[in-house]
């Protein structure tokens, strides 16, 4: 309960301060992501020119970077904002979207990693298990898509990278290496939507800019997100489809009060067994 009232909290702390967001992320929800901050109380700029970013970060309450659509010139753009960020003690909040599917997205992942101290990283299992370094071969990986699993995964790689890390799915879980929770809000519907996980992301990256506890800020996103999402579809009609889902969803994101938090949030504080020894993690 203290978990969620903090949530709560910050809910309000948003809608009152409005923090101003920068984003460098993907072209093919960039405008989704823009909506979704608006929607939750936040200001967004999506500036990416490397001959603006690092000012533009110095006028932020929080950097998000998403790699969704990278190249070249983006890259250049992503480190030098990240970096200047790290500079100013602004949060940045990174989104590793397809790492694994090409050697450029993996390496590029990694070297942000590498290069820039993160507040969180966030993506789904896939793209955590390729940063955690987990070979998909290795006996024992399919448990890692089981709660205790998963909490292993972020645990481990949460105290690896000194950030919170999160990790979307059916349930999400979210570990600072310390804390682990997990969230069981949403919807299959937000799965059917291109962009949830960038979006989900952005919202992050509001509560990251009026908190210093980048769990508590992942903790927020995510049972934002999931609580919206549960929002739009019981608020579909039987002629009404997908296109109309993602409408109520930004709905649902402006409409939530710190009430339906309370009532309506569902988040568990796990232990994590230190003893257990099923994944093979880089250390």
């Amino acid at each position: 309960m203290e978990n969620i009232k903090a949530i709560v909290q910050l809910l309000r702390d948003v809608k009152n301060k409005r923090p101003l967001v920068h984003h460098l992320t993907n072209y093919v929800t960039v405008n989704d992501c823009a909506n979704i901050v608006l929607a939750l109380g936040g200001s967004p700029v999506m500036a990416d020119d490397a001959g603006e970013v690092e000012e533009m970060v110095g006028i932020a309450s929080a950097l998000v970077i998403n790699i969704g659509t990278l190249n070249s010139r983006t890259i250049e753009a992503m480190l030098l904002a990240g970096k200047k960020a790290n500079q100013l003690g602004i949060p940045v909040v990174l989104d590793p979207v397809g790492a694994g599917a090409t050697a450029l997205r993996t390496n590029t992942a990694g070297r942000l990693i590498q290069e820039i101290e993160l507040a969180v990283l966030r993506g789904n299992m896939s793209e955590i298990k390729v940063i955690a370094g987990i070979d998909s071969r290795t006996r024992g990986v399919d448990s890692a898509d089981d709660s205790a699993g998963g909490s292993e995964i972020a645990s481990k790689l949460a105290k690896r990278l000194g950030c919170t890390v999160a990790i979307t799915g059916a349930q999400d879980i979210i570990s600072d290496g310390s804390r682990t929770g997990l969230i069981d809000n949403g919807s299959p519907l937000l799965a059917k939507i291109s962009g949830t996980g960038c979006m989900v992301t952005s919202l992050i990256g509001c509560y990251a800019g009026v908190t210093s506890d980048s769990y508590l800020a992942a903790c927020s996103g995510l049972i934002t997100m999931g609580l919206a999402g549960e929002k739009a579809a019981a608020g579909l009609s039987p002629n009404e489809g997908i296109g109309a889902y993602k409408v109520k969803l930004i709905d649902e994101i402006d409409r939530l009060t710190p009430e339906d938090i309370l009532r309506e949030g569902k988040f568990e504080s796990v232990n994590w067994d230190c003893e257990r020894k099923q994944l093979a993690i880089k250390e």
